[in-house]
């Protein structure tokens, strides 16, 4: 049926699926992106190709329909995303999905799906933080004041600056809304500073890349907080058994972000090859307290989302086993005054 059809050559998948949910016709673009062949694809059911989709197909029958970041299974047993829209059916015996694959799963918003209790539980977590970090930071210039030693003064600088940064978390986890004033700021920058911490603390045994764009421009945001939620992704990298961890900068020419368009982008990237996200959270992993590590404390990457909101910008992630990749996509405005 497509094989006469100008959609057959589309570059677009596209399925035809009859009234059984099963796929009816497809085009290669189809094929491919499910790894299958034409033969291999007819007749399988929507049931398994895409679990999610199938129960709205009915509504697709009686009105256009699109729905976002659906889960698709391919014939090589890996999992794919993709934005599918229906249109008006032009006959009843099929119905058209045009699929718009996405690399990256955005995962569930955790301001959305935050329970009260939850979040005054954290609140008032934060509240019995703020009186120890206090007295910490305080003995810290204390002691300060009393050594000449370079070496004792250098990691006295490094407790005082992490006692103020844990108490701009713990203000943060107080009053989410709060926002600092933005500035310009080169984004290798952020990311040098990232590299040498996340060194320090992996040691050897971990290889950090550097794959930099040197063309990009500066962005308006808030260094400290962009640090944080990089180093969160690299950490994150780490302690899934990474041993080579990349940083990497792209260019986005337009920008999506939700339902804006800009002219242009910033893609910071963390790949790593550790063990992957595991399936049973790759929905969830974005929420409070939920950690694929016994450990884990389940805040690092929700951090990061809201510092990628902070920012007017999105965080999201593909991966597989031996692949994984967290990408920051950010907006870039007109950093003059």
């Amino acid at each position: 049926m497509l094989a006469a059809d100008p959609r057959f050559a589309l570059l677009t998948p596209i399925l035809l699926v009859d009234t059984r949910a099963c796929v009816q016709d497809l085009n290669p673009a189809a094929a491919s992106w499910l790894a299958g062949t034409p033969r291999r694809l007819l007749g399988q059911g929507l049931s398994l190709l895409a679990p999610d989709l199938y129960p709205l197909l009915e509504r697709g029958r009686n009105r256009p329909l699109r729905a976002r970041q659906q889960r698709f299974r391919g014939l090589d047993g890996e999992t794919r995303f993709a934005d599918v829209w229906i249109p008006l059916p032009e006959h009843e015996a099929h119905l058209q999905l045009e699929l718009h694959p996405v690399e990256e799963f955005r995962g569930a918003d955790p301001l959305a799906t935050l329970p009260a209790a939850l979040h005054a539980a954290l609140k008032g977590l934060a509240h019995e933080v703020k009186n120890p970090l206090a007295g910490l930071k305080g003995a810290a210039q204390l002691l300060a004041r009393r050594t000449t030693e370079a070496d004792n003064i250098r990691y006295l600088d490094v407790i005082l600056a992490e006692c103020e940064r844990l108490g701009t978390l713990v203000d943060r986890l107080l009053d989410p809304a709060a926002s600092a004033v933005h500035a310009p700021l080169n984004v290798h920058a952020v990311l040098e500073r990232v590299r040498l911490l996340a060194e320090a603390e992996a040691g050897w045994g971990v290889r950090i890349e550097r794959d930099y764009d040197p063309s990009l421009p500066e962005i308006l945001g808030d260094a400290d907080r962009l640090a944080q939620a990089l180093l969160n992704l690299v950490r994150n990298a780490l302690q899934s058994g990474a041993s080579d961890v990349a940083l990497r900068t792209r260019a986005e020419i337009p920008a999506s972000i939700g339902e804006q368009q800009h002219r242009l982008g910033i893609r910071l990237e963390i790949a790593d090859n550790g063990r992957g996200v595991p399936e049973d959270l790759a929905e969830r992993i974005f929420l409070p307290l939920v950690s694929g590590r016994a450990e884990g404390s389940g805040l690092g990457l929700s951090l990061a989302q809201q510092v990628a909101r902070e920012h007017r910008g999105t965080l999201a992630y593909r991966s597989r086993p031996g692949h994984t990749v967290f990408t920051l996509l950010l907006p870039v405005e007109d950093t003059r005054a």
